[in-house]
């Protein structure tokens, strides 16, 4: 068994050992997995032109101000040096009382990473509630990083499979790239619309989702009848 570092933890024996070599062994092996995914991605020529500049409600930077309504287009979520745009579409239906739980359990988390993201590349939310039913559930949250808008009034959502043929909202995570020649669609998580094998979820969003992640570091691993949930008694 190949040696791989000297360290040796408290207590451990040589069985231990052996089995964490070898599945040292397989995580050295997805370490360069992940990279030669994520290179190729890299490579992927651009997608389709934008064909619309869509027009999202957009409000003011206080989240407690619930009267301020703007028109933001889509291209106006470039900012100047950033070519990049991820735009992550979370489910909450108009008609709907709260947002999907396990969206909500992702914008909990990127509301914190947030910063960092904008620091690099354009980063937004969109969901198809109006914009006052958003932000008042970010505020109930606490999310004060995140850049949020309503497609209520465009297409963007049926346009680029956040919503399903007959309405349903989807959590899709889509990016543009913007070059000289225009706007183009360069990424979606399209793992979403590939049926799972089964036992799975269509872990489309798990590398920007670090929950299930640190589940399956642990000996009881991510389950398959536990779920996030807006608040734990």
């Amino acid at each position: 068994m190949r040696k791989f570092h000297d360290h040796r933890f408290p207590g451990e024996n040589g069985e231990y050992r052996q089995a964490r070599n070898e599945l040292l062994a397989m995580e050295i092996d997805l370490r360069k997995r992940i990279e030669e995914v994520a290179a190729l991605r890299r490579t992927l020529p651009l997608g389709g032109k934008l064909q619309e500049d869509y027009v999202f409600d957009e409000g003011a930077t206080d989240l407690s101000d619930q009267q301020t309504v703007k028109q933001t287009r889509l291209s106006e979520l470039f900012e100047k040096g950033k070519n990049s745009l991820i735009i992550y579409s979370f489910m909450y239906a108009p008609e709907a009382e709260n947002a999907c739980p396990m969206c909500t359990s992702i914008l909990d988390g990127l509301n914190g990473n947030s910063p960092h993201v904008n620091n690099r590349v354009n980063f937004a939310v969109v969901a198809k509630a109006p914009i006052q039913k958003i932000r008042s559930w970010a505020l109930s949250r606490g999310w004060k990083n995140l850049r949020l808008l309503s497609s209520l009034k465009n297409t963007y959502n049926a346009d680029y499979f956040a919503e399903s043929s007959e309405g349903s909202q989807l959590p899709a995570l889509n990016v543009f790239q913007k070059t000289a020649e225009g706007i183009y669609h360069f990424y979606n998580t399209e793992l979403l619309y590939v049926p799972p094998e089964k036992g799975q979820n269509p872990r489309h969003v798990d590398l920007v989702w670090p929950l299930w992640n640190l589940f399956d570091l642990t000996s009881e691993g991510r389950g398959t009848d536990w779920f996030p949930k807006f608040s734990y008694d």
